[in-house]
């Protein structure tokens, strides 16, 4: 009676429950399709979703059949309540369970059942939560729930008592209550159908491969097979152990706590109908056990249990053998077990469990062969066979493991050359060189930054979060005849974003946030290479809301004419850019601001092409759910040509189109006039007279940790490709994604699922085309896999004979990695000059330089690889070598000394290795910074070059003093310091004077 009066008052609070999720999903389905329409991706949004739902309810429907048809059948097959039907030898076995075996049998398979549940339940909280359900994300693989897995999650419960609690009131709610195990079956299909909806982006690969141009040595399976069809098998493998995990452990429980069995405390034992069920099921569990062992060959090709990644000697001499054997084995008793439980025409018997009875028996023995081959076998071969001649028996495999690694991280493809440096570089060679001499990187982004925000952030709500090198074609000052009227600036540029939280606490209202404070504005660019009045950079743009000295009407300060007819500059507002994170709507009837003018604040409405119409009351409604702001119904501000703009993070924008995409960690500004050459196709509306000139540029990686043989390192994947650059409007938000890399099947691949979302990387304007660069992330990625795998020669690889490693250098004070930088140079016997990456490596345990490796970014060349090494015969400084020279000169350290005193601090720049002509010029900043107002100054240039050192007040005075270049001081300037580099204690001029 109170339980159905329960029931009833249960059901309307279920209805409630169910119209809220229902009316969630609808808002946001309805909310993501609008936007994914106003991005242009409608066709990406839908096949995500449909895939996802087709997905999730087949594995519901699949799942909730299965377990819940088991279910069914138990509770037809079980002993009724609360006396045990009259048995019959034909429907009955001919022994009880007593109490000895029935406690602990039934605690052990609740325990089981609890930790089967908890296993899948906790994948399920990792890879799904509501939003996943159009912005998913791309997870890997769950492991198959098996002895080391459910040990692992056993020790971390102990390790958590609310989840060990949980596991014990699960368990036992399981055996007291089987009436639980419906509600279990329901929860475990729908968690399965949402776990399978996680992986729509594995399915689609799945159904569109592109083959490699390479099989594995070992099974011969073309690679496409293990990057986009074994994942799936391990998906069904996954899913095929937990369903029937559930379903036998499930069933089990309801025939052993069936009838009288627990106040009792013993079982009748079962009848022919319940045997023949557990046998099914059984059989059904041995086949995916079979399923599993098979898979586990394939995973022989990852193995990281020998001296290299991939499969070993012992791997596929014994491992291989050993899984195939317990595959073939499983599947036999799986094959007869079914069998026994469909055809037997026999009584089905079962005897008490102790050692006589032949299932235990069988089971025991099975159990001690997988021990002994699976774990004992592999360890004694290992050990016994392969250690005392380890390099004999390895030596095939780490061949394989070098060239898979090469491969699958496009080492393979690197051009190496010799760099022998000769020691006789020229005064001449450096005039000859003056665009690699010019564009030798003096500023930091660091101390650029902390000096843009004391001197160019104007307002306490505009904020400079990063940095970025690039390059630029300048008109030159002048020119001779025959000349070329342009040359490649390396610069620093700056976005100026509008952070919201900077906004005073008092001022921060709704209206402001939304409808006020839309967009940042402008942007600094600053060459690299010199600095102005007092040490401080020199800006080509800076400013905000002033006039050019030139006359322009332009609202950002550029410092020439030459500046302002080489860089577009329009009307440089931000709306989509790294910090933002809140949604703003424009344009309203409050005017936004825009940008301050002095004492005033210059105001403007949105005429951009970005954003969603929300003139309809429906769609206000719509998104004040979505976004959680009601007072967007309310609002009277809102006009017929309002748009709201949100997801204006850039990375969460285009992570939001493509998640199946891994992105650089630093986009960068471009400013580029995308119609200059680009008259049919440009970023922007064709009906929308261009006024901004800011886009962003983001890296794009397609990866995968299914590439056989491949060592990932410290990575969780083992294949990368830079095969997409992204391009986003900083006004309109418009996003484009672009082939950079057409060889990759991955990228293939997706092109075939989403044919309209990439474009070719010829299609980008030919303006934005130039400001394409190497990847830092992609290129610090190589330079880490290259300090081991340059060794192709297996013995070496072997002894570890020539391992490489990343130099040090000191950063202010404190050591760090020597990361990687950009640089305009020219390669030796190369005609010109080229935006590149470059990275100095040294060898291990040493600290001279060994190689460096050079990434390429312009035109045809872009995208390749250059390792140029040294001698191993001759001695080439490394960076700690220098810097230690630096450190120890006693005229330069007392000179820093005295300068690092209280109230301020010498700051040592990044040490930057030169390559030019056949020889290696060393190049270090020194900044001056006072502790009270971090705004530094540079103060010195130090340069290295064979046995000599310079500092001195600029790099070309520093030259001049390393070639004995006599030039006229003033009195104004400061001489320079030329001290020995080899013989420090030898005096070659005057001690520089401290600075004033």
């Amino acid at each position: 009676m109170r339980w159905g009066l329960f029931e009833e008052g249960l059901k309307p609070i279920a209805a409630l429950v169910g119209l809220w999720i229902g009316l969630n999903i609808t808002v946001t389905v309805m909310a993501e399709s609008l936007w994914f329409q106003e991005v242009g991706y409608s066709d990406v949004f839908w096949t995500r979703l449909l895939t996802r739902l087709v997905l999730t309810t087949i594995a519901v429907t699949l799942t909730g059949a299965f377990l819940v048809g088991n279910l069914i059948v138990a509770n037809r097959l079980k002993y009724p309540h609360p006396t045990a039907p009259s048995r019959t030898p034909s429907s009955a076995s001919r022994h009880t369970l007593s109490f000895r075996y029935f406690l602990p049998l039934v605690g052990a398979i609740a325990l089981l059942f609890g930790l089967v549940v908890i296993y899948y339940g906790r994948d399920l909280f990792e890879l799904w939560h509501p939003r996943t359900l159009v912005l998913p994300e791309m997870p890997p693989v769950p492991k198959v729930f098996g002895i080391e897995p459910g040990a692992g999650l056993l020790a971390q419960m102990l390790q958590s008592t609310p989840i060990f609690f949980l596991w014990l009131g699960v368990s036992a709610a399981s055996a007291i209550f089987p009436g639980i195990l419906w509600a279990i079956a329901l929860a475990l299909s729908l968690g399965f159908g949402l776990i399978f909806s996680s992986y729509w982006g594995k399915f689609l690969q799945f159904f569109h491969p592109t083959p490699f141009e390479i099989a594995d040595p070992v099974f011969n399976h073309n690679l496409s097979f293990y990057i986009f069809s074994l994942p799936i098998w391990e998906l069904l493998q996954f899913w095929l152990t937990g369903v029937l995990l559930a379903a036998f452990l499930s069933v089990a429980l309801i025939y052993l706590v069936s009838g009288n069995s627990l106040s009792e405390g013993r079982f009748p034992g079962f009848c022919q109908g319940q045997l023949r069920h557990l046998n099914g099921l059984g059989g059904l569990l041995a086949l995916a056990i079979a399923l599993n062992y098979w898979l586990a060959r394939y995973q022989l090709l990852y193995s990281t249990s020998s001296v290299t990644y991939g499969a070993s000697y012992t791997d596929l001499n014994v491992v291989l053998w050993v899984d195939t054997g317990l595959s073939l084995l499983a599947l036999a008793i799986g094959g007869f077990t079914l069998w026994k439980a469909v055809f037997w025409s026999k009584e089905l018997e079962i005897d008490q469990f102790t050692l006589q009875n032949p299932i235990l028996r069988f089971g025991l023995a099975y159990a001690a062969i997988v021990a002994i081959a699976g774990y004992a076998l592999p360890v004694a071969v290992q050990r016994l066979v392969v250690q005392p001649n380890e390099l004999a028996r390895e030596l095939p495999y780490i061949q394989r493991s070098i060239a898979f690694t090469r491969q699958a991280f496009n080492l393979d493809r690197i051009d190496v050359r010799t760099f022998d440096p000769e020691g006789r570089l020229s005064w001449d060679d450096i005039q000859t060189n003056h665009l690699t001499i010019d564009n030798i990187r003096l500023w930091d982004k660091r101390p650029l930054l902390l000096t843009n925000r004391q001197l160019q952030q104007i307002r306490l709500y505009y904020r400079f979060p990063d940095a970025d090198i690039d390059r630029y074609t300048l008109l030159k000052e002048s020119t001779r005849p025959g000349d070329p009227p342009t040359e490649k600036q390396q610069v620093i540029i700056a976005a100026r974003e509008l952070d919201y939280t900077s906004v005073p606490s008092e001022a921060q209202t709704w209206i402001n946030e939304h409808l006020v404070y839309t967009h940042g504005y402008g942007f600094t660019l600053s060459p690299v290479n010199t600095a102005g009045p007092g040490g401080l950079p020199t800006y080509y743009v800076k400013d905000i809301g002033l006039d050019s000295p030139t006359g322009n009407n332009t609202t950002l300060r550029t410092s020439s004419e030459r500046i302002r007819a080489s860089i577009p500059i329009g009307h440089p507002r931000i709306y989509y850019g790294t910090i933002g994170d809140t949604f703003v709507m424009a344009p309203t009837e409050v005017p936004e601001f825009d940008y301050p003018s002095g004492d005033e604040n210059v105001s403007n409405h949105y005429d951009g092409v970005g954003g969603i119409p929300i003139a309809s009351r429906w769609r206000q409604l719509l998104f004040a759910k979505y976004l959680n702001s009601w007072q967007m119904v309310f609002t009277r501000y809102l006009t017929p040509n309002t748009k709201l703009l949100f997801r204006r993070n850039i990375t969460e924008r285009i992570r939001a189109i493509a998640p199946f995409l891994k992105f650089d960690s630093d986009p960068y500004l471009a400013v580029a006039n995308t119609r200059l050459y680009n008259s049919e196709e440009s970023l922007s509306s064709p009906q929308v007279e261009q006024k901004n000139y800011l886009y962003w540029i983001v890296d794009a990686y397609t990866t995968s940790d299914r590439y056989p043989y491949s060592d990932p390192g410290a990575e969780n994947f083992n294949y990368i490709r830079n095969s997409v650059k992204v391009v986003v409007d900083a006004y309109n938000g418009t996003v484009n994604f672009y082939v950079a890399d057409p060889e990759d099947p991955i990228v293939q691949t997706w092109e075939s699922i989403f044919p309209n979302l990439f474009k070719s990387l010829k299609s980008m304007p030919i303006t934005l085309r130039t400001h394409i660069r190497y990847p830092v992330d992609f290129f610090s990625i190589q330079s880490e896999r290259l300090l081991t795998y340059h060794m192709t020669d297996p013995q070496v690889f072997y002894n570890r004979e020539d391992q490489w490693r990343v130099p040090q250098e000191i950063y202010g004070n404190e050591p760090q990695a020597l990361e990687p930088y950009y640089l305009i140079m020219r390669f030796p016997n190369e005609r010109s000059e080229e935006f590149i990456i470059l990275h100095p490596f040294t060898p291990k345990g040493r600290n001279n330089l060994i190689a460096w490796l050079a990434g390429r970014s312009d035109g045809t060349d872009y995208g390749k690889l250059l390792l140029y090494q040294f001698p191993k015969q001759t001695l080439v400084y490394g960076p700690e070598q220098i810097e230690a020279r630096i450190n120890q000169d006693p005229v330069i350290s007392q000179q820093i000394s005295l300068w690092d005193r209280q109230g301020s601090r010498a700051i040592q720049g990044n040490l930057l290795v030169i390559p030019i002509e056949q020889s290696l010029l060393y190049v270090e900043p020194l900044y001056l910074e006072a502790e009270q107002n971090s705004l530094p100054i540079l103060a010195r240039v130090i340069v290295a070059y064979e046995n000599r050192i310079a500092m001195a007040e600029t790099l070309d005075k520093a030259l001049q003093a390393i070639f004995n270049i006599d030039r006229e001081t003033t009195r104004e300037t400061t001489p320079p310091i030329l001290r020995p580099l080899d013989r420090p204690d030898v005096p070659l001029n005057e001690p520089l004077l401290p600075l004033e």
